[in-house]
């Protein structure tokens, strides 16, 4: 008999990685980065060339490995692509630690 496990949400953290939470963001991102590319027709070369990015490097990111690139360079193909990005900072309960997660309007 098959056993199903309930996801938590974020497969980096159901598989172990040290930094789920993180790789949960880039992935996140690289979506959002991958979504607007198709909606745009870019090719690769196109993309890349508009993002500052190598096209090996770009198809890398949309192929999921990103662990070579920052968030702060996802945020900035987000904003070469047209798009604002907001970093909003709250508080929470004293007794949770605070966590990053990634909203599109």
């Amino acid at each position: 008999m098959k056993t199903i496990e309930r996801s938590s949400g974020n497969v980096y953290a159901d598989l172990g990685d040290a930094k789920a939470d993180e790789m949960l963001v880039k992935a996140r991102l690289a979506y959002k980065i991958s979504e607007i590319i198709k909606h745009r027709h870019l090719t690769q070369t196109e993309a890349a060339l508009l993002l500052g990015l190598t096209q090996p490097k770009l198809s890398g990111l949309l192929r999921g490995q990103f662990r070579g690139i920052s968030e702060t360079k996802m945020l900035d193909c987000l904003n070469r692509l047209g798009r604002d990005v907001k970093i909003v900072i709250q508080k929470r309960s004293r007794t949770q630690a605070g966590q990053t997660s990634v909203v599109f309007a």
